[in-house]
């Protein structure tokens, strides 16, 4: 089991942290927030995967905002986490489906976290201006990089974690985009990494 010390957060947010995970347990079998085989892996597989971003972004920052949140990772959890350390001080969380939007709103609600969350589509929502835009699982890097065109700031940084194959998607991407990148490796599995992505431009 994952302990606030392994997370570094105190034990208020480690207790935030546990009613989002209580809460997602029971939701799961009705709206698949995530898959059943991970759902025994939560804390390292989800939770702690997603609170590694919060060392690799800008510090303060003023709004992060993540894509197609899902089950809420990474947003949520560092929604949870900003409580503690005050940054970010705003989270917004994009979902198109209004079932998840609904769990989403519900973690919120239990548990004080500062976010809100939009029930819309991603290229349909106005340019959001975001100091950090993160996106979990959701697409390819070519396409991650266009909703960054589209909702990161000028000097906005991007958090992508991707999977074993983020070399040729990075490859692909750097075809049709430009940008500057860091690449760290992941610290919950072997293989994975967290891209940080900034001064996205089309070629």
């Amino acid at each position: 089991m994952i302990s606030a010390e392994d997370l570094n957060v105190s034990r208020e947010t480690f207790e935030a942290l546990r009613v989002y995970a209580d809460l997602l347990e029971k939701w799961n079998p009705k709206i698949n927030l995530v898959s059943r085989a991970s759902l025994s892996e939560l804390w390292t597989r989800h939770i702690m995967d997603s609170a590694q971003l919060m060392s690799l972004a800008p510090n303060p920052c003023k709004t992060w905002v993540d894509l197609g949140s899902g089950g809420g990772f990474p947003g949520l959890v560092i929604a949870i986490m900003a409580l503690e350390s005050g940054s970010p001080k705003e989270v917004i969380l994009i979902e198109s489906d209004a079932r998840k939007c609904a769990f989403l709103r519900t973690v919120i609600r239990e548990t004080g976290a500062k976010a809100i969350v939009m029930n819309q589509r991603i290229e349909k929502t106005d340019p959001l201006n975001a100091d950090v835009l993160t996106a979990r699982a959701l697409a390819d890097l070519a396409d991650l990089l266009g909703f960054a065109d589209r909702h990161l700031a000028a000097d906005g940084t991007a958090l992508f974690p991707k999977g074993v194959q983020w070399e040729k998607e990075l490859t692909d991407a750097q075809s049709l985009w430009n940008f500057n990148y860091r690449v760290d490796t992941s610290l919950t599995e072997v293989g994975p990494v967290i891209l940080s992505v900034t001064g996205v431009s089309r070629v």
